[in-house]
């Protein structure tokens, strides 16, 4: 008897270390797992970060992925953008955006945001509201609000919300925190985007955008298609125009140049004023041997073009006692404005930052009196 009492408390023993092990094993198996989600979701925000062409539209995108990935109910991205807080992305009804991005005033949340923690909030029953709620009495029962931070400033917060009280009760929010660690990495990332699209203009002289709009809203014209035909070129008389004549006649050349080729070109390509003389056109979905030809015909055509500067001269008669005032135009000296055009071929997906850098360097380097279309 004693014997088989052995065996089976040694059989018991074996049981409980063999239950153990398989626990482990489970355990980090269902690490593994998040950490490979967490990595597909890491990837899924970082081709984000390439394929869309606004942060606005980026942010929007990531917490798309957020509501499916993690099978959140509610999920709302607020940022301050230097003035005050917006909502950057959010599935709740517009109408309650007013009150979620207003949170950080809350005194329920004053101390996560204070202390840099999640804050979890929930109800009891259906008939209680959470305290931060207005007019969204039967909307969320539950919630956790995430503080984001880049570089310890304090810049918005990322809250989730379930319409189930205690749905949170027993979640790893150290899974969320790795997500919110990913929001922020994202958020980071497009900060200089930002910038870009608050510092976009339009050239007072021609009308035209200015470089920055490449990177921003013209982006999403370019990446529609897997590649496009850049061309750069410089008005290479310019500077003996203003020499030579004056710098009001310069200013004219470059208006009415750039009057031509608007005038001219298809909605779908994109016409800037890159700096100076120098103005770039973006061919979309175009090859360069598709555009010489054009390129050719436009550039003959300008270099055709008399302008010049019309001063009115008054003249008087004296007709007794009536004087008769006479508005003759006078054309002062006219100038033809001459062309070097380069051109190369951007894919989607590079940078075309360095793409109009390497335009930029040819037209800079080339001979002062170059006057061609030249591929490289």
């Amino acid at each position: 008897m004693i014997i088989i009492i052995g065996i089976l408390v040694a059989i018991i023993i074996m049981l409980l270390i063999y239950n153990i092990v398989i626990h482990k094993k489970i355990q980090q198996f269902n690490n593994l797992s998040r950490q490979a989600n967490n990595l597909r979701v890491l990837q899924d925000f970082l081709s984000t970060v390439g394929e869309c062409s606004t942060v606005d539209e980026k942010i929007t995108k990531i917490n798309d992925i957020l509501i499916e990935k993690y099978e959140i109910k509610y999920s709302t991205i607020v940022v301050f953008d230097g003035a005050e807080y917006q909502v950057k992305a959010s599935n709740v009804d517009k109408k309650h955006w007013d009150t979620l991005k207003r949170l950080q005033e809350v005194p329920i949340f004053k101390d996560s945001v204070a202390t840099a923690t999640p804050k979890y909030v929930t109800v009891n029953n259906e008939n209680e509201r959470l305290d931060y709620q207005e007019s969204e009495f039967g909307r969320a029962k539950s919630a956790i609000f995430f503080p984001i931070y880049i570089e310890n400033v304090y810049i918005g917060y990322w809250i989730i919300e379930s319409g189930v009280p205690h749905d949170f009760d027993n979640i790893d929010t150290t899974i969320f925190e790795v997500v919110k660690e990913n929001i922020v990495s994202v958020l980071r990332t497009v900060v200089h985007q930002k910038t870009l699209e608050a510092i976009v203009r339009k050239d007072l002289f021609t009308g035209l955008y200015s470089e920055e709009y490449l990177y921003t809203e013209g982006k999403k014209i370019i990446d529609k298609y897997t590649q496009s035909a850049v061309c750069m070129f410089r008005i290479t008389n310019i500077e003996e125009i203003n020499d030579n004549y004056s710098r009001k006649l310069g200013n004219q050349v470059i208006i009415e140049t750039s009057d031509y080729i608007k005038n001219n070109i298809s909605k779908e390509y994109l016409f800037i004023r890159y700096m100076g003389p120098k103005f770039v056109i973006v061919f979309s979905g175009i090859d360069t041997d598709s555009v010489v030809e054009f390129i050719t015909d436009i550039k003959n055509e300008i270099e055709k073009l008399k302008i010049s500067l019309k001063t009115e001269n008054i003249e008087e008669k004296d007709l007794g006692e009536a004087k008769v005032q006479k508005k003759k135009e006078k054309v002062k000296q006219e100038v033809s404005p001459k062309l070097n055009f380069v051109l190369t071929t951007y894919y989607k997906g590079t940078g075309m930052e360095e793409v109009l850098k390497k335009l930029e360097q040819y037209i800079d380097s080339a001979d002062k009196t170059e006057n061609d279309i030249t591929c490289i």
